[in-house]
């Protein structure tokens, strides 16, 4: 039995622009008693690897959480595969509203403690008994309610680029955090005001409600499906968005777009922006927004010391790292005394910016090609992309396509190219290759060839 994955993101990706087959990213998750997880674990993950499901998913004791990415023919069979268990009968799957087909290039199914970490110790109230559901058309019309406190119980680099208007935004790194947080700063409202409360999918509100209900509020209510269920919901029932900005998603992709509205700035140079990024140096990962310009400046660091190190050879790279705890680092969350601009807690509705319309990342690719490269630097001033080609060649006259979920889709002719720093009619494995592009590209945008 195949219980773990074979094949390397690398791989996977290059499998999946090979099919050409559009994928939808979708979440769920349920809350039952599962008596043995790890076998539950077993069958889902060779249940799923045939359907060429990817995605990071927990599983315990108290139920699952996941995060998939699954093609999109393949929809009603994954839903099948759910349905075969009592507790997970009817379902609800939030699609999200953006598509990346790479927003997840392995299969993960994790046995843990809890499927959220939340610090509660559930055996000291009722976990069953939950706030009420709202849809998005009640959950607008109770934010206009002037006896109306609304919460958001995500974290600080979640909330920042996006939230519901007038929202409490917990200045915190974890769910767990944020719970006594809150029951502190409304202690004297749990008789007369409705807490209302939402988060990116509702998991993290299932809990939530049911523990501030048992702390003494007597009206509480969440948004059913969180963020991502309401910004569907709006849209099929063309209902006002109370949500500005973007909802930040742990995936690829970072973050969904739900309205154009951008509330949030550069961390390096305080332009409005709400592009996160990891910071590429692997002995940091720190977690920022970042511009393009920082982006092509930074080369994708949060600092010029992280920028330094990665110009170094990798040998030293690692001594640097060696007996550093560097693991935990991955997707800190935006605090450091290196970002100048960086601003959590209270945020405001204002719109610093309207973003840029992009190319629909949804549609299905209706050419045949093959992935040659991705780019590596992209030289602002002189307009100029670099490549190492990792797959096939590249020849004059080649048509070719640059892909990314900001950069979309764009297809030019390769008209003149340097290969190792020398004009060239041919690329091969290996070689690194420049050539003018007339729009600015984004680090690993991928490129590719258009096949006759």
């Amino acid at each position: 039995m195949q219980l773990y994955n074979t094949l390397s993101a690398e791989e996977r990706a290059q499998l999946i622009d090979e099919a050409g087959q559009q994928r939808l990213t979708l979440s769920f998750y349920a809350y039952a008693k599962i008596e043995n997880p790890t076998q539950f674990r077993n069958d889902l993950f060779l249940a799923w690897n045939k359907l060429d499901a990817l995605g990071r998913t927990y599983v315990a004791k108290e139920g699952i959480n996941a995060q998939m990415s699954i093609p999109a023919e393949n929809f009603e069979a994954f839903r099948e595969t759910l349905e075969g268990y009592d507790f997970m009968k009817n379902i609800r799957l939030n699609v999200a509203v953006e598509h990346d087909d790479h927003s997840f290039l392995k299969l993960t199914v994790k046995v843990r403690d809890k499927i959220v970490a939340d610090g509660l110790s559930d055996e000291t109230f009722d976990v069953t008994n939950i706030g009420v559901h709202l849809k998005a058309k009640e959950f607008n019309e109770i934010l206009e309610d002037p006896n109306t406190i609304v919460v958001d119980f995500r974290n600080h680099y979640e909330s920042e680029i996006g939230h519901f208007k007038g929202a409490i935004t917990p200045d915190v790194e974890t769910f767990r955090e944020s719970l006594p947080i809150i029951n502190e700063q409304l202690k004297d409202f749990k008789e007369d005001k409705n807490l209302v409360m939402y988060c990116t999918g509702g998991i993290r509100c299932e809990k939530a409600s049911a523990y501030f209900k048992h702390q003494g509020f007597k009206n509480v209510f969440q948004l059913e499906g969180g963020i991502i269920n309401y910004a569907n919901q709006i849209k099929e029932e063309n209902l006002e968005s109370k949500f500005i900005g973007k909802n930040f998603v742990f995936d690829h992709r970072l973050g969904e777009r739900i309205t154009n509205d951008i509330v949030s700035q550069c961390h390096q140079c305080g332009k409005p922006c709400d592009n996160h990024t990891n910071c590429v140096n692997d002995g940091c990962h720190l977690l920022f927004i970042q511009c393009d310009e920082c982006k092509a400046v930074m080369e994708n660091c949060c600092s010029t010391e992280c920028l330094e190190i990665t110009h170094l050879p990798l040998n030293e790279q690692v001594k640097l790292r060696s007996g550093k705890q560097v693991g935990n680092k991955v997707f800190r969350k935006g605090k450091s005394e290196k970002l100048l601009f960086k601003h959590s807690g209270i945020l405001s509705n204002t719109t610093l910016a309207i973003a840029p319309k992009v190319t629909d990342i949804r549609q299905k690719i209706k050419v045949k090609k093959v992935l040659i490269s991705k780019v590596e630097h992209y030289y602002a001033k002189a307009q100029v992309a670099l490549f190492i080609i990792e797959n096939n060649e590249l020849n004059l006259g080649d048509t070719i396509l640059i892909s990314g979920p900001t950069t979309g889709n764009q297809e030019l002719i390769l008209e003149k190219m340097l290969v190792n720093g020398s004009e060239n009619s041919v690329a091969k494995i290996g070689d690194k290759v420049t050539f003018e592009v007339p729009f600015r590209v984004r680090l690993s945008d991928k490129l590719f060839k258009i096949l006759s």
